[in-house]
C-alpha cells in the first residue's frame, strides 16, 4: 500500500477584512510599525474565505499540481501545507520534512550572507552542519551566485535571491517539497533547470508540490492536480484532466467584460473597463488573421486626476499559458509621464506575427510605481490563418511567426 504524507481534511481558513492576518511572523512583525487606524476603519465582522471544505490526501513520490486562477486558494493552501499560518478548521497531516519556496525572500535573513543563509535553512530543516557542508558546493553552483555567496542576501536581486532559495529548498533533501509561482521570477533557463531538479527529487521517492499557471510546466511534471476555485475543491485527478478543466473555465471567464472580472489584482486606482481589438479601419473585430494590421484598445478610468510613469503590458500566451509575444510601451517608446484620468491605450501591432490558433490576452497597467491593475486572460482570441508571407503559406507549427528569406548559391 502506497504511504500517505499528506493527509488533508475538510481545511477552511477565514479571514477577517481589516484584520492583521496572525500566523505569518515576518508579515506581523512588519505591520507593529505600520498605522493601526487602517485596521479600526474595516468593518470587522466581515469575513472571507480563502479556503472552504478542502479534502485531499498525497501519497510519497507524487507530483501533485495546484491550479488555479488569481484569488481561488493557491498560495494560502502552500502557506497552510508549509505551516506559516493556521488553519481555521478541518485537519492536516504531513508526514515528512518540509521545504517551502513560497516567495522571494521566504526564510532568508535579510542581513545574513548568502553562506549563512544556507546554513541557517538546513539547520531549521533538522540537518546538521557536516550534512550541510556536504551539500553546500552543490547549492552554489546550482544557484550561480558563487561570487555574491559571501554578500548579504538584502543586496541580492530577486532573481539571485529565488534561484539561491531554490537551490536551497531542492538540494537539502526534504522528504517534501513545495513550490510556488515564484519561479517565474528567474529566466527561462534557470526555469527548465529548476523543473529538472524538482523532476530528480521526485524521482527519488519525494513528493512535490507544484503551483503554476503555466500549463506547459504543470503537464511536464506533474501526474496529479488539484483545481482550485474561490477557495473551493473543484475537481482532483489526473493534471491532464484538471488542465482541461481549467483551460475551459478561462475560455467561460474571457466571456465576462473587463469591468465584471472580480479576480483582477492591484491598487485599483487605475483601472481597465473596456477591451476590444479594431482592424485598420478602426472596425472592432473578434477573429484575427496571421499578418493582419490590429489595435488593441484599453479604456481605464482612474480615481485621480492624472497619474505619472505610465507602464501598460499586453501578454499574449497560447492555450497551455507559454508567453508567446509581449507589447509593453516602456521597451517601445517608454513610460507615459503622465495621463489624464479618464481615457484609452491603444496598441498598434502592424502585421501580427501569430500562426493560427487560440491565444489569451494578460492585461497589465503599472502607475506612480505601483501595480494598478492585473487582468489575467482578460480577452481570448482567435487567429486565422492569414497571408503573413508572400506565397500565403503558413508553418504547420503553432506559435510566432518571423520576416525572413532565403537565397542560394553555387560554389
Amino acid at each position: 500500500m502506497e504511504e500517505i504524507v499528506i493527509d488533508v481534511s475538510v481545511l477552511s481558513k477565514k479571514y477577517k477584512v481589516g484584520k492583521r492576518v496572525v500566523g505569518d511572523l515576518r508579515s506581523t512583525l512588519k505591520d507593529v510599525f505600520k498605522n493601526k487606524q487602517l485596521n479600526d476603519s474595516q468593518d470587522s465582522s466581515s469575513e472571507f474565505w480563502a479556503l472552504k471544505d478542502i479534502t485531499f490526501q498525497v501519497k510519497r513520490g507524487e507530483v501533485m499540481g495546484i491550479v488555479g486562477a488569481n484569488g481561488s486558494g493557491k498560495s494560502t493552501l502552500l502557506k497552510i501545507l508549509s505551516r506559516i499560518t493556521p488553519p481555521t478548521s478541518g485537519r492536516i497531516g504531513i508526514e515528512g520534512r518540509v521545504a517551502s519556496l513560497l516567495e522571494v525572500g521566504t526564510g532568508f535573513h535579510p542581513e545574513l550572507t548568502g553562506r549563512e543563509n544556507v546554513f541557517l535553512n538546513g539547520s531549521l530543516l533538522g540537518m546538521k552542519k557536516l550534512e550541510i557542508k556536504e551539500k553546500f558546493d552543490e547549492i552554489v553552483d546550482f544557484s550561480g551566485v558563487e561570487r555574491f555567496v559571501d554578500t548579504p542576501v538584502k543586496h541580492y536581486s530577486s532573481g539571485m535571491y529565488v534561484r539561491l532559495a531554490f537551490a536551497v529548498a531542492a538540494h537539502l533533501e526534504p522528504e517534501i517539497l513545495i513550490v510556488d509561482e515564484v519561479l517565474a521570477v528567474g529566466d527561462t533557463a534557470f526555469q527548465n533547470k529548476c523543473l529538472g531538479k524538482m523532476r530528480e527529487v521526485a524521482n527519488g521517492g519525494r513528493t512535490v508540490i507544484f503551483v503554476s499557471h503555466n500549463s506547459a510546466a504543470l503537464e511536464s511534471l506533474c501526474n496529479r492536480g488539484i483545481l482550485l476555485e474561490r477557495g473551493k475543491l473543484l475537481k482532483i485527478g489526473s493534471i491532464k484532466n484538471i488542465l482541461t478543466e481549467y483551460l475551459s473555465r478561462i475560455s467561460s471567464g474571457t466571456r465576462l467584460s473587463v469591468s465584471e472580472r472580480k479576480d483582477r489584482t492591484g491598487k485599483g486606482k487605475l483601472k481597465f473597463t473596456e477591451a476590444f481589438i479594431t482592424d485598420e479601419n478602426n472596425q472592432r473585430i473578434k477573429i484575427l488573421s496571421s499578418g493582419q494590421k490590429v489595435k488593441i484598445v484599453l479604456m481605464y478610468k482612474s480615481e485621480e486626476n492624472s497619474f505619472e510613469n505610465i507602464v501598460v503590458k499586453i501578454e499574449f500566451k497560447d492555450q497551455l499559458g507559454r508567453y508567446m509575444f509581449i507589447c509593453v510601451n516602456e521597451v517601445s517608446q517608454g513610460m507615459f509621464k503622465m495621463i489624464p484620468g479618464n481615457g484609452l491605450f491603444v496598441c498598434t501591432i502592424p502585421k501580427l506575427i501569430l500562426n493560427d490558433g487560440i491565444y489569451y490576452l494578460d492585461l497589465i497597467v503599472k502607475g506612480n510605481g505601483k501595480n494598478q491593475d492585473t487582468v489575467r486572460n482578460a480577452m481570448e482570441i482567435k487567429v486565422i490563418p492569414g497571408h503573413f508571407y508572400p506565397t500565403g503559406i503558413l508553418p504547420k507549427n503553432r506559435g510566432v511567426l518571423t520576416e525572413y528569406s532565403w537565397d542560394f548559391e553555387s560554389h
